[in-house]
């Protein structure tokens, strides 16, 4: 039958043979395709041009330009990454939510051929965490990713969190010129408390050491940021002069935070249970420290969904139901198809302010 014929039927029989043909070309294509092609999930029977597929429980719609619901459907842009490269730590943080179940590291090749299909597909902002990023070959593992990440990839922000303990001054001299930021984690400014929370490491002093950072990132032209977790050990403490003093460009304070099988819950090597505060302990701590103008706070509700983690294996790491829920790695899978299970919130990370002036050359610092 020719498919002009079809404007002379009744409507509810053209639809039907419309239907017919459209089942008959879905069969026809599936006899053509090599048996290599059944594993891709192909649409078929094949849509008919000027409509696009929609779910059973909603009504068919003529194709267009694409509406609120197509856009909420697209998956996330991962325009700044959280890389855990490492689980390894030379630190006992007692309510660390990334705890050292593996020993796991890619080959370099394989760590650069991930992040350079993340830029591709839209990373702007990579940040090296772990574990401790510089316990893998003494730095030199995070210096040539965060050289390759600037210099090949010409990423607008490279940054490193880190608790600062194994970082010496020959690092700076040969990568420093290629990192962004350097995040620092000091969750006290008393000793004593540092050794409670397990940021202790035999005769080394944690706030000295931090001071020392901060000079380095002054003469190598790095931009210094503080995080700091508020938790039982010091939700009391008054740390307004210490980081007037340091002058952070931003000074990250999270809430502590659980999640289960890393620092809380069965097969969980913490228990951080005790160092747990209350949201409005919370508040107080940062009423306390509301002059502060490099403060940035993040509740347990800002940061649960607002963070695009990858684990060791380059898999993204959804934190909805308070585990961390593994994606595919994106080098088996692709960005595209591992990201829709993040359970990233992308407006989150717009609200809690998780796109900032993020490159040192943006910055206009007095180095």
């Amino acid at each position: 039958m020719r498919l002009g014929v079809l404007g002379r039927l009744p409507l509810a029989v053209a639809r039907a043979v419309l239907a017919a043909l459209r089942g008959r070309l879905g069969a026809l294509c599936w006899s053509l395709a090599p048996l290599s092609f059944f594993s891709l999930p192909l649409p078929l029977p094949l849509p008919l041009p000027g409509w696009r597929r929609v779910s059973a429980s909603s009504p068919a719609a003529p194709a267009g330009p694409r509406g609120e619901k197509d856009r909420d459907d697209a998956p996330p842009t991962p325009t700044s990454v959280n890389y855990h490269f490492t689980r390894q730590c030379n630190y006992k943080c007692g309510f660390c939510f990334h705890t050292a179940k593996t020993s796991f590291v890619l080959p370099l090749e394989e760590a650069k051929r991930g992040l350079a299909m993340l830029q591709e597909a839209g990373m702007e902002k990579i940040n090296f965490s772990g574990g401790e990023p510089f316990l893998q070959d003494r730095g030199e593992f995070v210096g040539k990713l965060v050289q390759f990440c600037k210099q090949e990839l010409k990423l607008p922000s490279v940054s490193i969190v880190s608790n600062g303990s194994l970082i010496r001054e020959r690092w700076f001299k040969k990568y420093g010129e290629y990192l962004d930021i350097l995040a620092i984690s000091c969750d006290s400014f008393n000793e004593d408390v540092n050794v409670l929370i397990g940021r202790g490491q035999g005769k080394k002093n944690h706030v000295e050491n931090l001071h020392t950072l901060r000079q380095w990132c002054r003469e190598y032209a790095v931009a210094f940021k503080i995080n700091s977790v508020i938790n039982r050990f010091n939700v009391e403490e008054d740390m307004n002069e210490q980081i007037k003093a340091l002058s952070p460009v931003r000074w990250k304070v999270f809430q502590c935070l659980l999640i289960e099988g890393e620092n809380s819950g069965e097969n969980a090597l913490r228990e951080a249970e005790k160092f747990v505060i209350s949201d409005e302990e919370f508040e107080q701590f940062l009423d306390r420290h509301k002059d502060v103008s490099c403060l940035v706070p993040e509740s347990n509700q800002k940061m649960r969904d607002s963070y695009l983690i990858l684990d060791e294996y380059m898999r993204f790491l959804n934190c909805r139901n308070g585990r961390k829920e593994p994606s595919k790695s994106i080098l088996d899978v692709g960005v595209e198809a591992a990201i829709k299970f993040s359970g990233f919130d992308e407006k989150m990370f717009f609200k809690r302010g998780g796109k900032y002036v993020w490159s040192k050359a943006d910055m206009k610092l007095d180095w």
